[in-house]
Order: structure tokens, then C-alpha cells, then sequence
């Protein structure tokens, strides 16, 4: 069977993207992708610092029950008649700035949009699957396997 093209992708993968990026990468690759490029937006909501309840499943599979607070910081942005919204964890504000505008450009005509998700998007799931690799190769050379020795005899 041939390979065909993946599909573009979701909403909702892209903002698990950014919600899971470094801040430091993310910041170097909005510089880059968006050349200083003027725009007319307008903030609906400043980003915001707050907290959320996190909830935990006993065994993955169980009854819900409240594991804890986490810190997230949330904030909307307006351009021209896209809304771009975002929730990370943590404190930090540029991060949630620069997640709300790239979520708001994805939603723009395909040339914005293509350009935010081959500078911006790309890269970073780029760095995520080499993080996933290196954790799987560091868990593998601990891997201990036990073989059972048969004694002589049998009952």
C-alpha cells in the first residue's frame, strides 16, 4: 500500500503542541515565523495566571479522584475576526501570549496558517517525538529481563 499524505491537523493537536512547548523554542520560532509582521489584534482577555484542579484516575482505569492545584495561565486574543485562545501550565505569560496569536493564525488563510504550521508546529513536534525517543532508548538500557532456569528434575 502506497503512503498516503496525513491530514492537516486538528485544533486540538496543535494546542497540545503548543501547551507542551519549551518556552525558549517556541519564542525562537514565533520570532522567525513571523518576521516582525503588523497585525491588527486585540486582547480579549490579558493573560492571567490561575489554577485548576487536576484530576487522576487509581490505576488509569479506576474512580476519578482531586490529585491536586496547578498553576495555568490562559489568555484570548482577537485578530481581525479570529479568536485565538490558550491555557498553559505553569506562570508563564509570553508563553500563552505566543500559544493564543499561533492559535488564532492557524485558523487564518491558508498561507498564514501554512507558514505558522511549517515554522512553528512542525519543529516542535519534531522536538517532542526526539524527546519521546530518547526517554523509550534511556527506559530500554534499564530494561532487565529474567529468565527462568530449570532445574534437572521434574515432578
Amino acid at each position: 500500500m502506497s503512503k498516503q499524505a496525513s491530514a492537516p491537523p486538528t485544533r486540538q493537536q496543535w494546542m497540545s503542541v503548543l501547551a507542551k512547548a519549551q518556552p525558549d523554542r517556541l519564542l525562537a520560532l514565533w520570532e522567525a515565523a513571523e518576521r516582525g509582521e503588523e497585525r491588527r489584534m486585540t486582547w480579549l482577555r490579558a493573560p492571567e495566571i490561575g489554577t485548576a484542579m487536576v484530576q487522576g484516575r487509581a490505576g488509569g482505569t479506576g474512580a476519578t479522584f482531586n490529585l491536586g492545584e496547578v498553576s495555568v495561565t490562559r489568555c484570548s486574543v482577537q485578530i481581525d475576526a479570529l479568536v485565538g485562545h490558550a491555557y498553559v501550565q505553569g506562570r508563564d505569560k509570553n508563553k500563552a501570549r505566543i500559544a493564543a496569536l499561533c492559535d488564532a493564525l492557524l485558523q487564518s488563510e491558508f498561507e498564514t496558517a501554512s507558514r505558522i504550521h511549517t515554522g512553528i508546529i512542525v519543529p516542535l513536534e519534531a522536538d517532542a517525538e526526539k524527546k519521546r525517543r530518547q526517554t523509550a532508548a534511556k527506559a530500554d538500557a534499564t530494561k532487565v529481563e529474567f529468565y527462568t532456569l530449570v532445574r534437572g528434575e521434574e515432578a
